[in-house]
């Protein structure tokens, strides 16, 4: 029997999420700012696509660029007015200034997400040692996924630790940051099964809505023959 592969496509609005869906798409992650790689939408703005469609939605915890979790009160409370309307999945992930997890970051959020299913962001990718990042975050409440490209440089440069950690952990792999059509036959080979795309289902950048039949493409390209 086959398992069909996971693929979450990167929205910035209600008509993302309908195109993702439409395409095949599995779920959406939800952001604002992709300047800065995906900030933490408005809440508004997930109700719109509560409103539109019914696709899993995964709302980034992220108040700035980089991977300092800043005023942790605020985005507790973010964290919170989130789960009040609704949303039960989200993606964070923070770091020390030494490249370490921010635990107490990490922790206070998970504490207010209260069992919600979450990622563990490309943080994962900045890291001083990957390794210490999975030990330290072992065991806490929701955590199924991790997103990772392998490397800070993206897919292209991180594919042989993909390809090592595949496998390997309790959480889901989900590839993505520089992923492109040509790394799926090898990484499907090697078990990964979720996958992560952002312009590359936006033929026309990042200024257009995404594009159904980019996203049937990499649907495609997933699944089993």
């Amino acid at each position: 029997m086959s398992t069909r592969a996971l693929l979450e496509v990167i929205a910035l609005a209600p008509q993302d999420a309908v195109a993702a869906q439409a395409g095949g798409a599995d779920r959406v992650e939800l952001v604002t700012d992709m300047a800065a790689d995906g900030l933490t939408p408005a809440l508004s703005v997930f109700g719109a696509v509560r409103a539109a469609t019914d696709i899993d939605v995964r709302v980034m915890l992220r108040p700035t660029a980089g991977f300092a979790a800043g005023d942790l009160g605020q985005l507790a409370r973010t964290a919170g007015e989130f789960r009040e309307a609704g949303a039960d999945q989200f993606v964070l992930g923070f770091l020390d200034a030494e490249g370490g997890v921010d635990l107490r970051a990490v922790e206070r959020l998970v504490a207010v997400l209260d069992g919600c299913r979450w990622t563990f962001h490309r943080a994962l990718d900045h890291a001083a040692h990957r390794e210490d990042v999975r030990k330290a975050l072992t065991g806490l409440p929701g955590l199924d996924t991790y997103l990772t490209a392998g490397s800070p440089s993206g897919v292209g440069q991180g594919l042989d630790t993909l390809l090592a950690e595949a496998g390997r952990y309790d959480e889901r792999l989900l590839v993505g940051g520089g992923l492109t059509l040509a790394h799926v036959p090898t990484l499907l080979a090697a078990g990964v099964d979720a996958f992560h795309v952002g312009g590359a289902v936006r033929p026309d950048g990042w200024t257009e809505p995404v594009s159904p039949e980019a996203v049937r493409v990499w649907r495609r390209a997933i699944d089993p023959a």
